[in-house]
């Protein structure tokens, strides 16, 4: 089961609790330079999911001139696999929603497929951020996702 809670840096447990999961993914395992996973932090809505009340997996969102770029989706090792991260999206997209703008993100090359049964389509060439390979890909609301994330539990 697993619950997510929405949170600027204002919350300031929630937040070193989301910057440990992000370091621990993108620094640690992705070698990530650190001053990445600080830049936008105070103007990003973010996200931390708990599973058997332990923070799993974060993730966050942003609004730019192009849109809302939902960014830094991490989930720990050990709990990749149980769909949690489709909670999260399913979270997020719901959070947006009243917005009525464009969704859109850089997905690394191994999250490409998560991202296509989440609804997002790959808008451009392949490009490196970081040493790491990316596509930019943008949400395509369709009833495909709608049947994909019935199977995600979210509870709020």
């Amino acid at each position: 089961m697993s619950k997510i809670k929405k949170f600027t840096t204002a919350n300031k447990e929630l937040h070193a609790e989301a910057m440990k999961i992000r370091i621990a993914v993108f620094v640690t395992e992705q070698h990530v330079p650190l001053e990445m996973e600080e830049e936008y932090e105070k103007e990003c809505v973010h996200f931390l999911l708990f599973y058997h009340r332990k923070a799993v997996a974060t993730a966050r969102y942003r609004r730019t001139d192009e849109g809302i770029k939902f960014e830094r989706f991490a989930i720990l090792k050990q709990y990749r696999g149980k769909g949690l991260g489709y909670d999260i999206m399913r979270f997020m997209l719901t959070d947006v929603y009243p917005y009525h703008q464009r969704i859109y993100l850089n997905a690394q090359l191994t999250a490409v497929d998560f991202y296509k049964k989440a609804g997002f389509v790959i808008i451009g060439p392949k490009f490196d951020e970081a040493g790491i390979q990316h596509y930019p890909m943008e949400y395509i609301a369709n009833n495909s996702l709608e049947k994909a994330l019935e199977k995600a539990i979210c509870r709020r």
